[in-house]
């Protein structure tokens, strides 16, 4: 893995720094890391993540946190709108932002916030109204909430190279036997392990990775009829009951909420 060259923003002499970007559709951003933290918001479209310890979805209006010096890479879904804030990790430490990658939720006020941000002289002056809103920014980003939008990748080099395989194509139809035998296992190994692994069943894991890519091509643009039937599900009613009991809304009634929000 290789890190970006250094960033303008690295070494300037503030906690919290915002800027902006416009990607076009499908533009990856490949491995790199940062010295500081990185909360990403996309303000519009759906962002990929993908790291040597899961894969996250981030649909529109929502956020990732990304701790400092974590290798990861992004692609994006359409075109996104990305608003980030880079924070330093004494900062993020005394906040008690997560040490690990997370998506968050963006409440309207962090959403704002960020906004106004972008708007903010880099070296701004910390005793003023600048320094309270990247301090409020910063004390908004540690309330929201943690939302279960990936796919932790196994740490067992065969458990991993299979998994990174299923989130290539995934499929409900993708079948425990058959990953089993692919690893060398019995069935019995192979869910005790996957589970020790990642925290949760194979058949729990195979379902969340259907659910981040349809996230992903509805973010594309792609049709709910076809996507249900390239993810393995029965029918359309299906698969948008299965996507409403984990994200709460049909498939395209979610992507259009949190557009809207």
């Amino acid at each position: 893995m290789r890190d970006t060259p250094l960033d303008p923003y690295e070494d300037l002499p503030r906690d919290v720094v915002v800027t902006a970007n416009d990607y076009p559709a499908r533009f990856v951003y490949p491995v790199h890391a940062h010295r500081r933290g990185q909360f990403a918001f996309a303000a519009t479209g759906v962002a990929s993540v993908v790291t040597e310890s899961g894969n996250w979805v981030v649909p529109p209006g929502r956020g990732f946190w990304v701790p400092a010096g974590v290798s990861h890479s992004m692609r994006m879904s359409g075109p996104v709108t990305m608003l980030n804030a880079f924070i330093r990790p004494e900062a993020a430490g005394a906040a008690r932002l997560p040490t690990e990658c997370q998506v968050l939720g963006v409440s309207p006020l962090l959403r704002d916030l960020l906004v106004e941000a972008t708007d903010v002289e880099p070296v701004y002056a910390e005793d003023q109204r600048a320094g309270r809103i990247m301090a409020l920014l910063l004390d908004e980003i540690a309330a929201m909430r943690p939302l279960g939008l990936n796919a932790p990748l196994p740490a067992e080099p065969r458990l991993a190279r299979l998994c990174r395989a299923v989130l290539d194509e995934p499929s409900l139809e993708v079948d425990i036997d058959e990953m089993a035998r692919r690893a060398g296992m019995s069935r019995r190994s192979f869910t005790r392990a996957f589970r020790r692994e990642t925290g949760t069943s194979f058949a729990l894991w195979r379902q969340q990775a259907c659910l981040l890519s349809a996230i992903v091509r509805l973010g594309e643009g792609e049709q709910v009829t076809q996507i249900a039937l390239d993810l393995g599900y029965g029918s359309t009613s299906a698969f948008s009951a299965a996507f409403r009991r984990v994200l709460g809304a049909s498939p395209s009634r979610y992507l259009k909420r949190v557009a809207d929000r």
